[in-house]
């Protein structure tokens, strides 16, 4: 990414466009602990900004791919999350409209990189033993519920 584009998200002119991807394997879900701002040192779900002529789903998969070398398949989205962060003036620092998906694995064992830290196979009953993003545990319930029914997906 560009320090150009870096540069745009603190401040923005309006939101940015983002996705995130709950990823499961044998009943746990991939984290992944950011190394870059917002949420810097904070456990939440692989993603990033969806770029021009994209769609969501593969936006999801690509940002999974390059920020941590997993591969997931089929897809499903979850539901938008909104995140807004304030300075100490009370101006908007960051403001992101996020479009959580979810999937099941299917390649490739996670690795750190430039934007994750550390990356885990997690537990649900395990979330509260890490500092995570703000409601991300009910969000990764509704993904397992989500994705739980979706039909012709193996379970992985």
């Amino acid at each position: 990414m560009t320090s150009a584009l870096r540069s745009t998200r603190d401040y923005p002119a309006r939101p940015f466009l983002a996705v995130s991807i709950a990823v499961f394997r044998n009943g746990k879900v991939l984290l992944a602990l950011r190394k870059r701002p917002p949420y810097e040192d904070i456990y939440t779900l692989p993603g990033g900004v969806v770029e021009s002529g994209e769609y969501l789903a593969e936006a999801a998969l690509r940002e999974l791919k390059e920020e941590v070398g997993v591969v997931a398949h089929d897809p499903v989205f979850v539901g938008p999350v909104e995140v807004m962060e304030r300075d100490e003036s009370a101006r908007i620092k960051h403001h992101m409209v996020i479009m959580v998906h979810a999937a099941f694995w299917k390649s490739g064992e996670p690795q750190t990189g430039p934007e994750a830290g550390d990356v885990r196979w997690i537990g649900l009953d395990e979330i509260d033993q890490l500092p995570t993003t703000a409601g991300l545990k009910e969000i990764l319930v509704a993904a397992r519920e989500i994705i739980s029914h979706v039909p012709g997906i193996l379970n992985g």
